[in-house]
């Protein structure tokens, strides 16, 4: 019944399903594995920085795959590429069904190697999935699939921390990886079916010495992407969890539960970023407004540090300026999300795309790294300076960016 109502659709509104289906399943077990692993391995009675090293190779890793994925998607097709994607998460949670003694530091390290790799592969697949379907010179209905596909993905994800320790509480570690990895098993199989054969794949066979963009405007956008995803995670993955921690006594579950809520509201948000910049005008995103919202992000930062350092009601001052900080970001991400979309190729869309993500993955590695060094050795507080520092930076490299964004 719901593939007969689905082969009715357009094919660009079918195809577009699809991919936004598949990078919903695969970003909500892509969320309740973290959280599993986190919980599961904390009860084991493993530290702190055990757990921290999990996800090294997770975060390190995308910053390859997106680069090397996107010219993989240029010559294989974003179908392969994505359903590839979606067979490396079920490979990465087939290794966590082993025997408990198995699940040593190492081999943990491994399957999230796995899973980092599969969720940029299916991320940059999805995202470049759009450029080719929807028309040229519909910008509008661009930005607006492009933030109903990015918002809902984080909205998801934070909804997946929750689903989980529901998972862990409920039925155990490893009967939730096995339920996971069978529903993802269905999806790939749907996906081999469904998925059209030859989408975005460029007719030209690229040379993989085309990795890196030529494009001017997307090493512009690219290098100010790296900066704002830095500017988040120098304070949010490290220092503010833990500060929540040793400074107001919030227990693994309080902070759990309070940045899942954050991640979701962050989704929301961004589904809307067209709502709030300019749909009732027919507005894109000019390169005016990406410098614009950049300056208001880059102030927040700033406020909460002067608020901490003057000890003025610290926690109310944090978890509000956080919550500002979320919606803020949000609309920046979403108006980033948009032009590289538009900014790509449609020809080998996915090459302009990979290198992009590769830049954001770049920024997250070095938020991470930072966040932990910054923390341990001057506090939030300096974390906070150097994320409104990052945030500068992003707002002046946005000011060279083409006053015209609507060409594609």
């Amino acid at each position: 019944m719901f593939s007969q109502r689905l082969t009715q659709l357009p094919n660009n509104v079918r195809q577009y399903l699809i991919v936004t289906g598949n990078y919903w399943c695969f970003t909500l077990t892509d969320g309740a594995l973290r959280m599993l692993v986190v919980l599961y391995f904390y009860e084991l009675g493993y530290g702190a920085l055990d757990i921290a090293l999990l996800f090294i190779f997770y975060e390190a890793f995308g910053v390859v795959t997106n680069l090397f994925g996107g010219w993989l998607g240029a010559r294989w097709g974003l179908n392969r590429t994505m359903n590839i994607g979606l067979g490396l998460q079920i490979v990465a949670l087939g290794m966590l069904l082993v025997p408990a003694g198995w699940l040593t530091v190492v081999w943990v390290m491994i399957a999230q190697a796995l899973s980092g790799i599969a969720k940029d592969l299916n991320k940059m697949s999805a995202k470049s999935s759009i450029k080719v379907l929807v028309p040229k010179g519909e910008s509008g209905q661009l930005y607006q699939w492009v933030a109903l596909l990015t918002g809902s993905k984080n909205t998801l994800k934070g909804i997946g921390f929750f689903l989980g320790g529901l998972l862990l509480t409920t039925v155990g570690f490893h009967h939730a990886i096995l339920i996971m990895a069978l529903a993802l098993g269905v999806v790939w199989l749907f996906s081999l079916w469904q998925l059209g054969g030859d989408l975005g794949k460029a007719s030209n066979k690229p040379k993989f010495s085309q990795i890196f963009s030529k494009s001017r405007e997307i090493n512009i956008l690219s290098a100010a992407r790296l900066f704002l995803f830095g500017a988040r995670d120098v304070w949010f993955v490290v220092a503010l969890p833990v500060y929540l921690s040793s400074q107001f006594g919030w227990d693994h579950w309080s902070v759990g539960g309070f940045l899942a809520l954050w991640v979701i509201g962050y989704g929301i948000v961004q589904s809307l970023a067209p709502h709030i910049t300019g749909k009732r005008t027919n507005q894109v995103p000019s390169a005016k407004m990406v410098t614009l919202w950049a300056l208001a992000l880059t102030a927040l930062p700033a406020a909460i540090a002067i608020g901490l350092q003057l000890a003025f009601y610290p926690l109310i001052v944090l978890l509000g300026g956080l919550i500002l900080f979320g919606a803020v970001f949000a609309i920046n991400s979403s108006l980033h999300s948009y032009l590289i979309v538009q900014f790509a190729s449609k020809e080998g869309v996915s090459m302009d795309v990979g290198f992009y993500y590769m830049a954001n993955a770049m920024g997250r590695l070095i938020g991470t790294l930072l966040s932990g060094w910054v923390y341990q050795e001057f506090g939030l507080i300096s974390c906070l300076w150097v994320s409104c520092g990052f945030l500068l930076l992003a707002s002046l490299i946005s000011l060279w960016l083409p006053k015209d964004t609507s060409q594609s």
